[in-house]
This record gives C-alpha cells, structure tokens and sequence, in this order.
C-alpha cells in the first residue's frame, strides 16, 4: 500500500511503515517505523489549495507542530519532521486507507 506524497512517498507492508523523502540537500535515508510502535496518527485532507499530511506520532516523542498557515505551508508539519509526509488532494483515498491499515496493524489498549 503507498501514498504518493508531494516530496516523497509513504509504504505500508502490514507490519511496516517506509517513509521516503525527495531528497532538498543530501539525500535522507527513508525512516522504517514498526506499526506496533505508533501511538498515533494524524491526517489532514489535502484540499484545491493547501497541500494536506500524514504524521505517525512514536513514544517519548510528540507530534511536530503545524507551521502557521500564512508562511506557504498551508498548516502542515515542517518537511524536517521525519515522521510525517505532505499529500496532494489526489492522495487523499489513498492516506486514508494507509492511515485505516496502520490503525488496524496497531495493538489495542
């Protein structure tokens, strides 16, 4: 299952989660994360106009703040946040579908 993001894409293989970033600067290594170890997830829709996201939000560590509407982000996390990924509209089925497996793969509390 992927999601193709605006800067790199989100995979999910039932157990794992692969987030691979287009490289700005030198090229990042993807971020493996276990569903077992999400705490959270968080989606925002993609709309016409702002891009949307998906965060996975991992123990001892809160989720990245959304960066202020005006400063051309449109209310998503900073692309330096590892654990999340910007989404265009066209993506949204998709996220939403990712987002519904990961929750599913997590462990019930």
């Amino acid at each position: 299952m992927d999601v193709k993001g605006v800067l790199g894409q989100i995979s999910f293989d039932g157990e794992w989660i692969t987030i691979t970033k287009t490289p700005i600067g030198p090229k990042p290594a993807p971020i493996r994360i276990r569903a077992t170890d999400v705490m959270a997830s968080r989606y925002k829709a993609g709309s016409r106009l702002f891009h949307g996201y998906v965060q996975f939000v991992l123990p001892g560590s809160g989720p990245a703040p959304e960066q202020a509407a005006g400063s051309g982000s449109g209310g998503r996390p900073p692309y330096e946040d590892p654990y999340s990924l910007s989404i265009p509209r066209k993506s949204n089925d998709a996220a939403v579908k990712l987002i519904a497996a990961v929750e599913q793969a997590r462990p019930s509390l």
